[in-house]
């Protein structure tokens, strides 16, 4: 349970880190808690022009209800994280691309002309879908990998340990993070562009469900970035930090 009486110094990401509930609360003010989630709350909504009262009010809310079967990453071992990320995250990520692709370019062929945002929506997850493709490979052929080995070299004797090529973990992290604010910011345009995913009045069912799927595609990503940006990646920079101790 988060300690009220440090929560305005802290970060939104991590807030969440700690309570992950609190996703909801931000997401329904439309404050990004992953890849701008080092910004405090205050911060935040300066920025959006919010009542910071009015968000504080919806937080404590959330933090005194009940938190019974509320999974706690905060305290997942790293590996086990990293599991959990790839076989959750990445695997609904390649799943469904090739769905959203397909009923994408339907819809731009039958209501293309009447619709033509829907024309940028796709060119935009398009791209998304490449780069999150080689984004995922890379975690989990050289970042997760290292994290993985890192947990087993704890207690190894010094000389044992080998440095990675990349030099230090950090290296990978920031071309993570940077990579995640890409696609925050390239969804943020197609939720835009979608109407925050608002169906028009003449959608056929094709068009709302691929609304709803983008929809899905977005909360889940947002989810994925923040287990890594607030949670996985820290933690990691802190066990290599003890480590070359």
């Amino acid at each position: 349970m988060i300690n009220m009486e440090t929560t305005k110094q802290e970060t939104i990401g991590a807030l969440v880190a700690k309570d992950y509930r609190l996703a909801t609360v931000f997401e329904s003010f439309g404050i990004d808690f992953c890849c701008k989630g080092n910004r405090s709350i205050e911060e935040a909504c300066e920025t959006k022009n919010i009542n910071s009262q009015t968000v504080w009010t919806a937080v404590n809310k959330m933090l005194n209800s009940a938190t019974e079967g509320m999974q706690d990453f905060n305290f997942w071992p790293l590996d086990l994280l990293a599991d959990y990320i790839e076989k959750k995250h990445h695997r609904y990520v390649e799943e469904r691309i090739p769905l959203l692709k397909q009923y994408l370019n339907k819809l731009c062929k039958v209501h293309g002309q009447a619709h033509p945002e829907l024309f940028d929506i796709t060119e935009l997850f398009n791209q998304s879908a490449g780069e999150l493709t080689a984004h995922m490979k890379k975690e989990e052929f050289i970042l997760f990998p290292y994290v993985r080995k890192m947990l087993k070299d704890q207690e190894a004797p010094a000389s044992e340990k080998s440095r990675p090529h990349f030099g230090t973990v950090k290296n990978p992290i920031k071309m993570m993070m940077d990579e995640h604010e890409n696609e925050g910011d390239r969804f943020e345009k197609i939720a835009k562009l979608a109407d925050d995913f608002t169906p028009p009045t003449d959608a056929c069912s094709t068009y709302r469900v691929t609304y709803a799927l983008l929809d899905e595609f977005k909360t889940d990503l947002h989810q994925h970035i923040h287990l890594e940006n607030n949670i996985l990646f820290p933690k990691a920079i802190e066990m290599e930090a003890r480590m070359q101790e």
